[in-house]
């Protein structure tokens, strides 16, 4: 990890971003270091949210070094159970790893790109040093997302990583939306949110054709997501004809979708959002083990990711 850039930002927390273009911006929230905004000629891309107070539903969020849910906080390790923190008591679980609300330090910037970074240390359930450097470069229609992981540790330590986007089509309703997730597997969940097998996908969650949202629930995790191509891609549509593609590299094996209608609009009220969230590991990878990744000591771990607008006209569309 590089050293911090001070030039008088460091209590600086949102990090603005514009296309040589202009017409791309972007800012980076160093508080959990995700994307907090993204809009095209002035039409979001994703949903944002007021920055002078928490997070709402993760919105743009890093989740590392693993993402969704722990069952019960509680992994084997060499033997041992380990227990980490339980941040969802309501369900019992382990959500989303440990940096949602760490400062992350920005370690180099210029006008269209900044690179953010932080540390995981040795804490209860999970002891091991783990560094994550992210840089958001804005491009001529979005963005592109670059992790590095590196293992500070003397021993392999377990990662994996996920981000957790609330897409939109300029300011059209999400239940008008159509998205389309190339899956043929869901990972159906118990009580605790937690999956139980891995099934092919039915009516209530196939997203292959790309269906309209409407009042559909989903907090499903997808699977089998085609092989042997150079990234995966996941689209929100409008009638129009616009799309709101997230792409993401063979690493994201795992993509969740989420849909709310409790999302805070500018004005606080609430409204529907949908989550695409890639994934490099299933929910429980601890336990599971699916996806999970075991980094030597000193091993890097690269990755990439993004959001990209297609059929968008120059001056956008509202």
């Amino acid at each position: 990890m590089n050293g911090p850039v001070e030039t008088g930002r460091r209590a600086e927390r949102l990090v603005a971003l514009t296309a040589r273009a202009g017409r791309v911006r972007a800012t980076v929230d160093r508080h959990g270091g995700g994307l907090h905004s993204l809009t095209l000629d002035g039409q979001p891309l994703v949903h944002s949210y007021d920055a002078t107070g928490a997070v709402p539903f993760c919105a743009g969020s890093l989740l590392f070094p693993w993402p969704n849910r722990v069952r019960g906080g509680r992994w084997s390790h060499r033997g041992a159970w380990l227990q980490l923190p339980v941040n969802e008591p309501e369900l019992g679980n382990a959500n989303h790893g440990f940096v949602l609300d760490a400062a992350f330090a920005v370690t180099a910037r210029d006008r269209g790109s900044v690179t953010v970074s932080t540390l995981v240390e040795p804490r209860p359930g999970y002891p091991f040093l783990v560094e994550l450097d992210t840089t958001y470069r804005v491009e001529q229609t979005g963005v592109r997302v670059d992790h590095r992981v590196r293992n500070l540790s003397a021993c392999p330590a377990p990662v994996a990583l996920g981000t957790h986007p609330y897409l939109r089509v300029g300011h059209e309703p999400t239940e008008h939306l159509r998205l389309t997730v190339p899956a043929d597997d869901h990972l159906p969940v118990d009580a605790s949110l937690v999956p139980v097998a891995v099934e092919s996908v039915d009516d209530a969650v196939d997203l292959r054709q790309g269906p309209v949202l409407g009042r559909r629930e989903l907090n499903t995790c997808y699977h089998s997501l085609g092989g042997g191509r150079s990234e995966h891609r996941y689209g929100l549509a409008a009638a129009d004809g616009r799309v709101v593609e997230l792409w993401a590299d063979p690493s994201f094996a795992y993509v969740q979708v989420y849909v709310t209608d409790r999302f805070p609009d500018p004005g606080g009220a609430p409204t529907r959002a949908v989550a695409v969230e890639p994934m490099t590991a299933a929910p429980d990878a601890l336990n599971s083990g699916r996806g999970l990744r075991w980094l030597e000591p000193g091993e890097p771990w690269h990755l990439s990711w993004g959001i990209r607008a297609v059929g968008w006209r120059s001056e956008g569309a509202s």
